[in-house]
């Protein structure tokens, strides 16, 4: 409440919520029997009457989900909680298949829809990039090294680092440096 009155806009969040993961013993769905629906309405019905713009509803059964959205006056997010929410959302890493680690294969949310396999293709070219600068061909001074000194800049620079005791850079820019 001192937030949403300090001006700060606040979405609130029921069901399953992150920080309870370790407590509860992982991704378990909420709301399964009647007396817990009924803390979970009160719980949203606080968060509204606290001043948050929308509720976000988290792995519940699509029923809780209708049931909340019913009684509430703010919009409800559903995330694992069906169909009956205002809106919906998926976190985008699991959307789109960006973990390709088989740990997680086994921690994805059951109720995340996979609409790409990003993470085969992130890790490939992850690897392709470790490889070319090992190998030195990334990169390329032609066409990754857009910046440069003009001419007599590069002289100059060279001057002062030997003047300044900076001989061994002077030395090694003088052999970089076209001639």
């Amino acid at each position: 409440q001192r937030r949403v009155h300090g001006g700060i806009a606040v979405m609130g969040h029921v069901g399953l919520t992150p920080q309870s993961i370790g407590i509860i013993g992982g991704f378990k769905a909420q709301g399964k029997t009647a007396s817990a629906v009924i803390e979970l309405i009160g719980r949203a019905k606080a968060l509204q009457e606290a001043g948050c713009f929308a509720i976000v509803v988290e792995c519940v059964p699509p029923l809780v989900t209708a049931a909340l959205s019913a009684e509430l006056k703010v919009p409800t997010i559903g995330i694992g909680a069906g169909p009956y929410a205002s809106g919906q959302v998926l976190v985008y890493h699991d959307l789109l298949g960006m973990l390709s680690h088989p740990h997680h294969q086994k921690v994805s949310p059951k109720f995340c829809k996979r609409y790409a396999e990003v993470g085969s293709l992130i890790s490939a070219a992850l690897s392709q990039y470790k490889q070319e600068v090992q190998d030195g061909t990334f990169p390329s001074l032609e066409d990754h090294s857009p910046y440069s000194l003009n001419k007599g800049q590069r002289e100059t620079l060279c001057d002062v680092l030997a003047n300044n005791d900076y001989s061994e850079a002077a030395r090694v820019l003088d052999e970089l440096m076209p001639k």
